[in-house]
């Protein structure tokens, strides 16, 4: 049975007529006050779905819960839990979101992944539809359409993405089902390497996709499973670009020319996606979008290294000469501003078509300043929108783009269906070898 509706606060709703019936749409630069920048962007986002690529609250329910769904009530609000979360229902109202793609993430401690990581997958798609199903405020969704009738029917559109293609265990069978248990899209690597493609953050293997991870990203462009390259490596990116038969996404990335972390996307991946027609949803991970923190985060790192050198397992002189680096070294702080600044960077190389939003609220334990949680995002759209962003810019922005994209990849499986049946090669027969047997 579902529970708990949860109506729009009528300061909300206030604030979005206000903004339908008293704010230009032109696109010409704003000069009214907070407020009225506040509703008109809530009436936006009111007429065209806000769409995150990326959160991770299912597998928060596996670490607090174990997946026990009933004991995190997401209507109740949970920013005063013991470990404060940064997604509930009355904040996801407040954000003005319109859907989300909720990641049913599973963790590769080693390279490869390893058997079992389906069983992983299956039980967290199973407590992310629990929890869809558990309030009337969240409906699953598996097209583009859905979303939108979704959204005007005042709910937010639930969708389903695999994060890591160590969920399939190396089996386009496995790809398949959990196409048609929900899955929308599948970031083909997390941290890792897998034995068919390479990681943005291991050390370099395949050079990029083998020839089975051609085949897995061909047979998610014959499902119409979105190829998200968040998390994989520059060659990665490019062989499947060279590949796909369907625009791509990026779940949740930066520009790496602002923040050079290998988890961001250089600019000669972004000029590809003009021809590709994907999109980069712009994460808010602090250190992918602050090079100073970035560069303050190795630096503490380096420290502690070198103080674990020198005085071993001694934490109490760690402790005090680490805590005597900082006083000298103060943290940087991300702030919604770069967030903004990595918006503006991919508009500026992609162009407007390319960029979307997605946060990876509950996978980072805090958010930048101004994005502490899900009700922030009418804040990012109000400094957009002083930035002289026109109204037709923020709705594809928003979740304009990546129903495109999405459409793109429902019209290209409807063609690549009529022209070949589902693809049943085994990786020892791409590749030469199954990485799970000695």
């Amino acid at each position: 049975m579902k529970l708990h509706r949860i109506a729009l606060p009528l300061s909300v709703l206030g604030f979005a007529l206000l903004g339908l019936t008293g704010c230009a749409t032109n696109g010409a630069p704003h000069s009214v006050g907070v407020g009225d920048d506040h509703a008109h962007i809530m009436a936006l986002l009111k007429e065209s779905p806000l769409i995150d690529g990326h959160n991770d609250l299912p597998w928060a329910y596996r670490e607090r819960v174990h997946n026990h769904v009933d004991q995190i009530d997401l209507s109740a609000g949970t920013a005063t839990l013991d470990k404060p979360m940064h997604t509930d229902l009355p904040r996801l109202r407040a954000g003005g979101l319109g859907a989300q793609f909720w990641s049913v993430y599973i963790s590769i401690d080693q390279p490869n992944g390893k058997p079992g990581d389906v069983r992983t997958v299956l039980e967290q798609i199973d407590v992310a539809k629990r929890i869809i199903n558990q309030y009337d405020d969240l409906e699953l969704a598996l097209t583009a359409d859905d979303i939108e009738r979704i959204h005007h029917a005042g709910r937010i559109a639930s969708l389903l993405g695999m994060e890591g293609g160590q969920s399939i265990e190396n089996s386009l069978a496995a790809l398949r089902a959990t196409y048609e248990l929900g899955a929308r899209y599948m970031t083909l690597t997390h941290w890792r390497n897998l034995a068919w493609a390479d990681s943005a953050t291991d050390e370099k293997n395949v050079g990029g996709l083998t020839e089975f991870g051609r085949d897995v990203v061909g047979e998610m462009n014959r499902l119409g499973m979105l190829v998200d390259l968040s998390h994989v490596s520059a060659d990665t990116m490019n062989d499947a670009l060279d590949v796909t038969e369907a625009p791509v996404i990026f779940s949740h990335s930066a520009a790496r020319a602002i923040d050079d972390h290998p988890r961001n996307v250089p600019d000669q991946v972004l000029k590809r996606l003009k021809d590709n027609g994907g999109v980069v949803m712009v994460t808010f991970v602090p250190t992918f979008i602050s090079q100073e923190l970035r560069t303050w985060s190795q630096d503490r790192s380096a420290k502690e290294k070198e103080l674990r050198d020198r005085f071993g397992d001694d934490d109490n002189r760690v402790i005090a000469q680490r805590g005597a680096w900082e006083a000298t070294h103060p943290k940087p702080t991300a702030t919604l501003a770069q967030v903004a600044d990595h918006i503006d960077h991919v508009r500026a190389v992609a162009g407007i078509d390319h960029v979307g939003i997605g946060g990876d609220f509950d996978g980072i334990d805090a958010g930048p300043k101004g994005l502490e949680d899900v009700s922030k995002y009418p804040d990012l759209f109000v400094e957009l929108m002083r930035r002289g962003y026109s109204d037709a810019d923020l709705k594809k922005i928003a979740g304009q783009n990546l129903l495109r994209v999405m459409r793109g990849a429902e019209r290209a499986a409807a063609r690549l269906q009529r022209e070949r049946s589902p693809d049943d090669t085994l990786i020892e027969e791409a590749d030469g070898k199954n990485p799970f047997e000695k």
